[in-house]
């Protein structure tokens, strides 16, 4: 166990000598109340005094921010831990994870309406590149690529263009008329700012026989959850 640092001890032990409560100790040396409890307890107990409302309020604001801080800092070290687990992606492991996610975020066929067509719509940078390096998986060229942005016409419809094009490392020209959405001015939006680039649908030409190809993988994955439930169950 870490042992606690003799500046902090010291100064915790003239603050109580001043007239600090446990509260204000453990707030302004950023320390827990075991330790605040530890290093004064032989001190003898200072008269309360009363707190001012700004005091008191400063007081709880700093206590407020500082378990933020470390709520924070909590949550982006478990995401930090999680990312670090996943490692290289085999190409089995990249191929079943790209299958799951055309089915959540692509369009599908239907028995009243026939779509066998690989359309893929998505706002997010990081699931058009997860979903570009599975068509490079599969063999699909950059070539059989038609793009288009979808987008509002507040925004910076000409840095949206650019800013895709990037992305997917795709000419300009296979992109397709963008589409822009009227503005509803009744309407509050949160896709505002800097970072609003719209969505982006991502077509892949003459494209029927790999749409086929996908929805039987998925029902291949969904056939093979099913069994493994089912003798779990046996």
């Amino acid at each position: 166990m870490a042992q606690p640092k003799p500046h902090l001890r010291t100064r915790a032990r003239e603050l109580r000598l001043q007239g600090w409560t446990y509260d204000q100790i453990e707030a302004e040396l950023d320390c827990s109340r075991s330790s605040v409890s530890l290093w004064v307890r032989d001190l003898p107990k200072p008269q309360r005094q009363k707190r001012t409302r700004e005091e008191s309020s400063a007081l709880a604001r700093r206590g407020w921010e500082e378990r933020l801080r470390l709520r924070e800092e909590e949550r982006q070290q478990t995401k930090e831990t999680a990312k670090r687990e996943i490692g290289a992606l085999t190409e089995r492991e990249l191929f079943l994870l790209g299958v799951g996610l055309y089915w959540a975020e692509g369009s599908k066929d239907k028995p009243h309406a026939r779509r066998e067509k690989v359309i893929f719509v998505n706002s997010d940078p990081s699931m058009v590149q997860v979903y570009l390096a599975w068509l490079d998986l599969l063999g699909v060229g950059r070539e059989h690529l038609r793009c288009t942005v979808m987008i509002h016409e507040t925004a910076d419809i000409p840095a949206a263009e650019r800013y895709w094009a990037d992305l997917t490392g795709t000419d300009r020209s296979a992109f397709t008329k963008t589409t822009v959405k009227r503005h509803n001015p009744l309407t509050v939006r949160k896709n505002v700012g800097d970072s609003y680039r719209g969505c982006l649908a991502i077509k892949v030409a003459q494209s029927a026989d790999l749409y086929r190809r996908i929805e039987g993988s998925w029902y291949g994955i969904v056939e093979s959850v099913r069994e493994a439930d089912h003798q779990n169950r046996t």
